[in-house]
């Protein structure tokens, strides 16, 4: 089955991160894609330190999240969006997942909050794994995929043939600027991917925005820890990508002994 990862630049607004929803997913359906994936908090956009993100209301991303229901119907496509979402009296850093009939299937929270962004989130205390068209996958978001593990190994040991990981490394303002995917003197995010899928025996997803000084790339892992797809640094794109599940073992995932750990 194909998958889709969005790379798409920082939006200037809901409406632009819509807009640029709608064309992305638009051509991954053209492709044959079942999903597609955004980057973390792309609706309404991540609150970088260089980029004032205004704080978007209960009732404005209600309105969106409703507009992407529609954007998957009309393409017949599942969506993975990333937004800031009210819940239960918290605000939270969530990843929605809607179905290709436009149908919200619930959503995934970041649940491992970076020291930094204690002051703009709560965190999350749920996991879920999540099936569109035969695919069962799990999320986890930026942060908490790269560092800690076994939010990955959690969806594996759940099934899971892929997570996917919608994140945000990089500046469009200063930074050094990447040429070779998962170079020794690279940040060690790439290294990162490659561990999250061998390690599982899955696939690993992870999908960022295009920046003029990205840190990683939006790359597709084999659960061999092979990377299979990924994009050029600094060029605005989708992946459209084959996966087969059957080569998901979680092998490794299933022979972990968590009573050893207690």
């Amino acid at each position: 089955m194909k998958i889709a990862l969005a790379s798409p630049t920082f939006p200037k607004s809901i409406a632009d991160g819509l807009a640029k929803t709608l064309k992305m997913a638009k051509e991954a359906a053209n492709k044959g894609a079942i999903i597609i994936c955004f980057p973390e908090t792309f609706i309404p956009g991540y609150p970088l330190a260089d980029v004032k993100v205004p704080k978007a209301s209960p009732q404005e991303l209600q309105v969106a999240l409703d507009k992407l229901r529609q954007i998957a119907a009309e393409n017949n496509i599942a969506i993975i969006m990333p937004m800031d979402w009210y819940d239960d009296g918290k605000f939270l850093n969530v990843a929605h997942v809607i179905s290709a009939e436009g149908k919200v299937l619930g959503y995934q929270s970041k649940n491992q909050l970076d020291p930094s962004e204690d002051t703009t989130w709560q965190p999350g205390t749920d996991r879920s794994v999540f099936e569109v068209g035969g695919l069962k996958f799990g999320i986890t978001i930026c942060h908490e995929g790269f560092r800690y593990p076994e939010s990955v190994r959690w969806a594996a040991r759940g099934g899971a043939n892929i997570v996917f990981h919608p994140h945000l490394s990089g500046s469009d303002v200063s930074g050094v600027k990447l040429t070779e995917w998962g170079n020794i003197n690279s940040p060690y995010y790439e290294k990162a991917m490659m561990m999250r899928a061998l390690e599982n025996t899955i696939y690993f997803a992870s999908v960022g925005y295009t920046m003029q000084y990205q840190k990683a790339a939006t790359s597709l892992i084999a659960p061999d820890g092979k990377c299979i797809a990924y994009q050029q640094y600094g060029e605005e794109c989708i992946i459209v990508a084959d996966i087969d599940p059957a080569k998901a073992t979680g092998l490794l995932a299933r022979r972990f002994k968590p009573e050893l750990y207690k």
